[in-house]
This record gives C-alpha cells, sequence and structure tokens, in this order.
C-alpha cells in the first residue's frame, strides 16, 4: 500500500490549559490524545482506507471476531521529548517487525514495516503538544490490530481486520518511581506452554495473566513470576517483563537473562540491554535460572542483583522475592549499581542525554 493518509483533524481539540493540566500527572494509560490512525485490510483490497481522525469509539456489530476469539495483537512504544526540542521515538522498526512476527502466529496480516513507522510519525506529529516536557515522562503509543469479521463462525482465521494507533503521555509505570518491587512465584498458573502464543504479544496472554498477579498481591507482592509451563523452576519473565540476573560486582558483574524458548516474549528493551550492557564493559548472556538457584545464589551473594525491563517501566529493580517454599531479599533489597547504570544508560539514549552509538534513535518530530 501506499503510505498516503486521509486528513481529518479533530475539530475538538482539547483547549492548552486543559492539556497541560492533564500533561502534569497523566498517570500511565489513562490520558490520551487528540487523534489516531486506523487502516483497514480485507481479502479483497489488502491494506486500505489509512487515516488520522480524531480519537473516538469503533463502532463494532456484536459478532465481531475479535470480541469472541480474541484474535488481536498489540504493541507499545514511547515517543520522547529531546532538549532540543524534537521529538524521537526508541528502534521502532524493532517494534513494527515483532509485531508482523505477532501477525504471523495469530493468522493474521502483516503490515509493512514503512506504513508502521509512518503511522507513528503522523501521530505523533499532529499531536506533538502531547508529548510531556517533564522529566521522565515521555508519550507512550499503543499500536495495535483487532479482527473485524461478522460472524460467530470458527473454522477459519476473520478476513478483514483494523490497524488502530493511539497515543497517551505517561508518568510513571509504577507509582513512587523506580523503587524495588516484590515479585512471587506462580506455581498454581502458567502464563504459556511450548507451542503457545507466549513469543506473541497477544492481549490473551495478559488477561490469563491477571488471576495470577491478583494471588501476587494477596500475597504481598508487587509482581507476578511466570514460571515453565512443565516444571513450575524455571524462571521466564515477571508479569508483562523480561527479566534480568546480575551475579558478581564491580569488574567483574556480568548479566544473564532466560533465553527465548518460544513460551517468554522477546522484548525490545531486553535485546538492546543485551547489546548494550557488553558496549558498557558488561558481559551479557542467556541461559537457564530455576527457583532454587535464584535462591542460593543469593544467600552466598554470588546473585547480586535483578531487575525487570519493558517499555512501559524501562528498567525495575527486584527486591524481594516470594514463594510457596519461603521467601529472601535480592542483595541489600535496594537497587543495586549495574541496575542504575543500566538504566541510567539506556535513558539518557533515549532522551538524547547519552550518545546513540547503535542507531536506536528515529526522530519523529
Amino acid at each position: 500500500m501506499s503510505n498516503q493518509f486521509d486528513i481529518r483533524l479533530s475539530e475538538h481539540r482539547r483547549p492548552a490549559e486543559e492539556r497541560e493540566r492533564l500533561l502534569e500527572n497523566p498517570g500511565f494509560g489513562k490520558v490520551f490524545t487528540d487523534h489516531m490512525i486506523t487502516i483497514e485490510w480485507t481479502e479483497e483490497e489488502g491494506w486500505h482506507d489509512a487515516r488520522l481522525q480524531p480519537y473516538g469509539p469503533l463502532s463494532l456489530d456484536p459478532a465481531t471476531a475479535v470480541l469472541h476469539y480474541a484474535q488481536e495483537l498489540f504493541e507499545g512504544l514511547k515517543a520522547y521529548r529531546q532538549a532540543d526540542g524534537s521529538i524521537v521515538t526508541f528502534r521502532p522498526y524493532a517494534n513494527a517487525a515483532r509485531f508482523n512476527t505477532s501477525c504471523q502466529r495469530m493468522a493474521m496480516p502483516p503490515i509493512p514495516e514503512e506504513t508502521f513507522v509512518r503511522s507513528l510519525e503522523l501521530l505523533v506529529d499532529t499531536d506533538r503538544d502531547w508529548v510531556p516536557t517533564q522529566e521522565g515522562h515521555s508519550l507512550y503509543l499503543r499500536p495495535f490490530m483487532i479482527a473485524t469479521q461478522r460472524g460467530l463462525g470458527v473454522n477459519s482465521p476473520s478476513s478483514s481486520f483494523m490497524f488502530i494507533v493511539i497515543a497517551s503521555p505517561s508518568g510513571a509505570y509504577f507509582t513512587g518511581g523506580v523503587k524495588p518491587v516484590s515479585v512471587w512465584l506462580s506455581e498454581d498458573y502458567t502464563r504459556a506452554a511450548p507451542g503457545g502464543t507466549g513469543a506473541a504479544k497477544c492481549g490473551g496472554n495478559y488477561a490469563a495473566a491477571f488471576v495470577a498477579q491478583a494471588q501476587a498481591v494477596r500475597e504481598g507482592c508487587d509482581q507476578v513470576v511466570w514460571l515453565d509451563a512443565k516444571e513450575h523452576r524455571w524462571v521466564e519473565e515477571m508479569g508483562g517483563m523480561n527479566l534480568f540476573f546480575v551475579y558478581g560486582s564491580g569488574s567483574d558483574a556480568r548479566i544473564v537473562t532466560p533465553a527465548l524458548t518460544g513460551t517468554l516474549l522477546p522484548g525490545i528493551t531486553r535485546d538492546s540491554l543485551l547489546q548494550l550492557a557488553p558496549d558498557l564493559g558488561i558481559p551479557a548472556s542467556e541461559g537457564r535460572i530455576s527457583t532454587d538457584e535464584w535462591r542460593e545464589a543469593s544467600a552466598s551473594g554470588e546473585l547480586t542483583e535483578v531487575f525487570a525491563c519493558g517499555t512501559a517501566a524501562v528498567i525495575t529493580p527486584v527486591g524481594r522475592v516470594k514463594g510457596s517454599s519461603g521467601e529472601w531479599l535480592v542483595g541489600s533489597g535496594e537497587p543495586g549499581p549495574v541496575t542504575t547504570r543500566l538504566r541510567e544508560e539506556l535513558v539518557g539514549i533515549q532522551y538524547g542525554e547519552r550518545p546513540d552509538s547503535f542507531g536506536w534513535i528515529h526522530k519523529t518530530g
């Protein structure tokens, strides 16, 4: 398809005074900008009818496929306002590639990467006044796709889809800022099994996680940690974030993250840290970490830090672990120097305060 969009600007944009009030404390995913992107797909026409239009409700028939069979998926990335006033996104083509990998798993049509990125550029440039200037804040972008065929048949995938992008100014993902979180090791529930949708960013993975997250909260923890589906002993990921383990300290520090097995989400932040850490003199690798190793290495002092990473929260330290067999601290329970340094470096690149030697920054507006 061509990257030409029908531009339909809103006649009811929020006044500057109201927008500034909302930007003071936007929370996460609660406030939305004035416009959105929509693109249609059908078997006959492929991708067509691309438009930028006022943000508003979608009109869906009660028998629309997505409402019954959850054929949908999404992505998440951020736009940042840099010191010179320019607006950038972080690795949008990586998000586009992962989006299309999810499409393949969910039997949905891939969207051209250039169209995916162009839709982000257009929405951000149109609603650039919504990109926060406050330190640590950003504009969260949510591209997603839904099945729009009308009918209740389950014999084949939908024959029509809609790609949509919305934007939401965001502050800190975890209330209270960057503080260590406590985690609950889930042995009763499984996020994903081999051959399932664990590597796809689809809503069903998250819906199935709510009950385990509620259990974690009942156990006095902030987040759930998922274990493998077969043995319930191999660490996979935390809630909607990937995990990293820091072994050693000082010049001997190294980081390890659970290897991708098809049941974990291949995070963009995860991939970025695997590249960034060695550039900072911190060896990085992928491997397998069991819950027993986590506990024993924490007790011996071999494991000094643990952190989670993802687009929304960037990097979040893990301070305390709890499971059916007991609980323990990681290191001192406070953010460690490796976690802090990696966060500062990555955030510095995103906001233009550190050099981008990897070419990750994409100028958007």
